[in-house]
């Protein structure tokens, strides 16, 4: 897994768009995994705090107790692809800070709430130009890809970066 920091280190102008994405709404739709293993669509903050990548839940809430039980997350940011912009998606594993003094310097004010540190697997940022559509895919360990979709076409590799 990865922090926000190391995606960041490793894929920085990729980095840059998808945090652009996330600040440019507040509420995005986070999928969590379920006790019975089907899956839970909730929406969610996103905060950039120091090198980390956090979202917050109120105590007891559901997708605070999926995040408990099996940290597996993906989140998609507010898409923007209908006014010309890009749409983001970042998932992997979510670890809960449970030191309450930590907590309590992350949230602030915000009174009791459960922190979780987004720990990252992969991140895509989808885009069109044109009649093309772009991915730009970062995987953990398999460094950045470019793939495009010309004209409704087959899916093409056009661009590798191993890092």
């Amino acid at each position: 897994m990865a922090t926000w920091q190391q995606f960041s280190e490793e894929a920085p102008a990729l980095a840059e768009k998808i945090k652009e994405r996330f600040t440019a709404a507040k509420s995005h739709v986070l999928a969590t995994v379920r006790r019975d293993g089907s899956p839970r669509v909730s929406g969610s903050e996103v905060d950039f705090r120091e090198q980390d990548l956090l979202i917050g839940s109120m105590i007891g809430a559901m997708k605070a107790k999926d995040l408990q039980h099996d940290g597996r997350f993906a989140i998609h940011a507010a898409s923007a692809i209908d006014e010309g912009g890009a749409d983001a998606k970042v998932s992997g594993k979510a670890v809960e800070i449970t030191d309450p003094a930590e907590v309590a310097r992350l949230q602030g004010d915000d009174g009791e709430a459960h922190v979780f540190r987004l720990d990252l697997t992969e991140a895509v940022l989808t885009w069109v130009e044109g009649n093309t559509i772009y991915f730009d895919f970062w995987k953990e360990g398999q460094g950045l890809r470019r793939l495009a979709r010309p004209d409704n076409g087959p899916v093409v590799e056009v661009a590798r970066d191993q890092g």
